[in-house]
Formats: C-alpha cells, sequence, structure tokens
C-alpha cells in the first residue's frame, strides 16, 4: 500500500518548489467571523472587523503540474494573525486528481478532498472563441464566446469518498461584455499569496507557506455560487455548536465550507497565463505558545 501511495505523487518528487501553470478566478468575500471561526485553530486570532472577515475562493484550472491537468477550488475561511504576520487560512480544498488531493494532505497539511467538476452549458455555444486559450473564462467555456442568449456555463462541484457522491454547489461565471474586453487580458502582475496550514491529522503542527504568481490579471463580475438546498445565491448565519472545540466532524466542515461559498462576494480577478510556485511549508510556533514558553525561561 505505501509503494502505491509513493507512486500516486510521484510527479511532485521534483520539488519544492512545485510549478502550477494555467488559469484561475480568485474571488474575495466577506465571510462572517462566526463561521470562519470554526475553522481557524484557537491559539491563533482571526482578522475581523464588525463581525466579518476576509475569505473566498479561488476556482483553478492547471493545464501543467506535478499532478498533471486537474481543477481545484480552495475555499478560504478568511484571514489569520500570528505575530508577526497573518495569512490566509483555507477552509476546504478540492481536487479531481487523487494525487494532488494526497500531496495537499501528506505535504502541506491542507483539508484536501477528491472531487467531481461537471461543466454544463446553460445554452449551445456556437461561435468561435474570442480569447487566447490560457484565459481561465476560455478554459470553461465561460467570456470566450457571445451568443444571442448570453448565457455562461455552470460547474456542478461534488465531492467522492469512496463509492458515495455529495453535492456541493454550483458555481456560474456569467459571459462578459464586448470583443473589446475580452481582448484585454490585463497587466502583467507578480505577487505572493501566503498561507497557513496545518493542525490536521496528517500534519498536527501549524505551517506556513507561500505560492508565487505570476500572471495577467484583470478585474471580472463575481461568480454566482449556490447550493443544493438554495434556488438562487444567500448568505447563511454561520452559526455552529463547537462543543468547546475548533475541531470540527468531516460532514460539519463540509456544511461551514458552503456557507463560506454562500456569503457576500466582494469583487473577482481573472488570473490568465498563470504560473505559481509553491515553496514548501515550514512549521511556525503559534504566538500564544512562545509567550508561554518566554515566561518560563
Amino acid at each position: 500500500m505505501a509503494a502505491e501511495e509513493e507512486g500516486r505523487c510521484a510527479g511532485y518528487q521534483h520539488g519544492p518548489p512545485w510549478v502550477f501553470r494555467g488559469s484561475a478566478l480568485y474571488q474575495l468575500h466577506l465571510v462572517k467571523a462566526s463561521t470562519a471561526r470554526a475553522f481557524v485553530p484557537r491559539e491563533l486570532r482571526l482578522v475581523e472587523a464588525f463581525g466579518y472577515t476576509l475569505g473566498g475562493m479561488f476556482l483553478a484550472r492547471y493545464h501543467d503540474s506535478p499532478a498533471g491537468e486537474f481543477d481545484e477550488l480552495v475555499v478560504i475561511a478568511g484571514i489569520v494573525w500570528n505575530p508577526p504576520t497573518s495569512r490566509a487560512w483555507a477552509a476546504r480544498v478540492l481536487v479531481n486528481r487523487a494525487e494532488a488531493c494526497r500531496h495537499g494532505r501528506k505535504e502541506v497539511g491542507l483539508p484536501s478532498h477528491v472531487a467531481t467538476f461537471s461543466k454544463t452549458e446553460a445554452a449551445a455555444l456556437g461561435n468561435k472563441p474570442l480569447v487566447k486559450p490560457n484565459s481561465f473564462l476560455s478554459i470553461l467555456g465561460i467570456g470566450s464566446t457571445i451568443t444571442k442568449q448570453g448565457n455562461g456555463r455552470e460547474i456542478e462541484i461534488s465531492e467522492t469518498k469512496g463509492p458515495s457522491t455529495k453535492h456541493l454547489c454550483n458555481i456560474s461565471l456569467p459571459l462578459t461584455g464586448s470583443h473589446k474586453h475580452h481582448n484585454w487580458m490585463g497587466p502583467a502582475i507578480r505577487m505572493s499569496l501566503p498561507s497557513f496550514s496545518g493542525q490536521t491529522e496528517d500534519h498536527p503542527d501549524l505551517l506556513e507557506y507561500s505560492c508565487q504568481v505570476e500572471c495577467r490579471v484583470r478585474p471580472v463580475k463575481p461568480a454566482r455560487i449556490w447550493s443544493p438546498k438554495t434556488t438562487e445565491p444567500q448568505e447563511t448565519d454561520g452559526k455552529i455548536s463547537t462543543s468547546g472545540s475548533n475541531v470540527l466532524a468531516d460532514s460539519d466542515a463540509q456544511n461551514q465550507s458552503i456557507s463560506v461559498l454562500l456569503s457576500r462576494p466582494i469583487f473577482a480577478l481573472e488570473f490568465s497565463s498563470l504560473r505559481m510556485h509553491v515553496d514548501a511549508p515550514k512549521i511556525v510556533v503559534p504566538h500564544c505558545k512562545k509567550k508561554i514558553r518566554y515566561s518560563s525561561t
């Protein structure tokens, strides 16, 4: 069994840093602090104001990676503070490659799960693409064509566990505006997306890592997201009973991650011509434990 697991992650043996190429949609939401806190370890402070933190999602399509082609949805619970830095905290990571799932869990300490990403068209798209094929919306068949109906394509995401499958949510990315707008890919930028991870069964320690991103970026209309229990996007209250612990049962974590996705979007950015370097995570000591250590010496 160990040899089989080793083979599944063979593509990642050439890193770190691990390099991913493709396109993505980075969407920021106002997430209720009560929802985000359910995912954040108690020794870390949630960065919040007026009862909200900054979370959202990172929806990516990689055409080249250590695991080959795959789709990824990172549900971002919020921003946490561990002096002297603040970083994002992932509530749940969904990928459609078992190798990528295993790498996220074993190497990066992420709450990764295998899922299916089913893309369905709301209307027939018969015209030719108006943008380069490396555009995220073009890859998904969204924003790359203009039709009389003006409809986009929906992505249905279902989490798989053994033989069972649970429909989690639908994401709809509408068509964007004019021919001129399609041809504008935005400026080329370099940026860092720092994150905390760990405190999982595979990685009990707190970890930190950074994604170094090079891409073309442009603002786009936020995606519409809804869950199987709703017909339209809506924000939930995010209330949860944790019985004195922030460690959620998997079913609770799954439901709460949907609450994050259903929170209020602020803005969205399309990353095209994406090249992302992911550094190996490093173990860090929570600030509260540093205080205890200093006071005892």
